[in-house]
Parts: structure tokens; C-alpha cells; sequence
């Protein structure tokens, strides 16, 4: 069954008892790589390839134009897929299956996806429990660009920390209007 993201202002997001196996996940952002994206991203992680880096370089290659950094793409798709799936993480751990089946080309638009292949309670910590997805990464026109399992310790709903921080009076606020 597919499922959204709730759109309340109150969503806490989804604890172990939320992920239902089978569920897919079509989370709510997207994002258009730029230029900036790619090289920053390539330069800050010290990747010296020139496919990423060098637009005269990249003309001459297969492509005619520069790569998107594919481990950049791994973590935009799995920070897209953070919302639904692993707001209230413990510990992320492991990505498994990483596959590139398309290039990511600065301005394209990415999207995705995730499927709940698995559920169980930990064995070492009672008040979590492991949830295994298959997330899939897609551009503008739908073609999957990237596509891996991961795994990953979520707390069980009222075991995780909580957020304690003030919050000004509402009475600041405007009042509603009706129109």
C-alpha cells in the first residue's frame, strides 16, 4: 500500500509500530542538482574527478557533460527519504545493493521512493527496533538513477528522546481570519 506523509504541523514522524512491510513511501521533496551542488559537494569530499569538475573535460567524454557525484545522489536521495522513514533514528546501520543504473547530469530534477522490506524488534535494545527499505532514486522523467536496501535502528514510539525547548505564548500569533 502506498502511503504519504502526514501534512499536520504536529507530525512527529514514524516510530518502529508506524512501518507496515510493504508500505512504499513516495517521499515529498525534490531536488534539482546545479552545478554548484555537483562541485561543492565533489571538492568538499576531496574527489579529484575531472568528470565532476572540469566541463571541457567532461565534453569529451561519452556524456559530453559533467557527472553528478554519484555518492552525492546517494545522500540527497537518502536525506529526501529522512522525513518518512528515519526521523526518529537511532543509528543507521548499513546501506547494502548501492546501484547506479542511469548518470545523474547537473540540472536534473531527483526524486524518490522507499519500500518496507522488513520489521523486527532488537534483540539488545528493547525500546527499538530494525527496519529494513529498498529506496529507489528517480529523475524528472522517471527513470531510476539510484537504487539501494538500508537499514537502520528506529526508536519504539515514547522510548526516544524528546524535544525540550521553550516555546514563545501564542497569544503573539494573528487571529484567524475568515475569508
Amino acid at each position: 500500500m502506498t502511503r504519504s506523509t502526514p501534512t499536520t504541523s504536529q507530525f512527529s514522524g514514524r516510530y518502529f509500530e508506524h512501518f507496515v512491510v510493504g508500505d512504499i513511501y513516495y517521499h515529498p521533496m525534490g531536488k534539482t542538482v546545479t552545478q554548484g551542488d555537483n562541485q561543492t559537494y565533489t571538492l568538499a569530499t576531496q574527489n579529484t574527478s575531472k568528470t565532476h569538475l572540469d566541463v571541457n573535460f567532461a565534453a569529451q567524454t561519452e556524456y559530453g557533460k559533467p557527472l553528478v557525484n554519484s555518492t552525492f545522489i546517494l545522500a540527497l536521495v537518502t536525506g529526501q527519504s529522512t522525513i518518512d522513514l528515519s526521523f526518529n533514528v537511532y543509528a543507521n546501520l548499513g546501506w547494502d545493493n548501492v546501484r547506479l543504473p542511469q548518470p545523474v547530469f547537473e540540472g536534473d530534477t531527483i526524486y524518490s521512493r522507499s519500500k518496507v522490506l522488513s520489521k523486527r524488534e532488537s534483540e539488545s535494545r528493547p525500546m527499538l527496533g530494525i527496519v529494513s527499505v529498498a529506496t529507489e532514486g528517480f529523475n524528472q522523467d522517471g527513470v531510476v538513477v539510484i537504487r539501494y536496501e538500508r537499514t537502520f535502528m528506529i526508536y519504539k514510539e515514547g522510548n526516544g528522546p524528546s524535544l525540550n525547548s521553550s516555546r514563545p505564548d501564542e497569544s503573539s500569533l494573528p487571529d484567524v481570519r475568515n475569508v
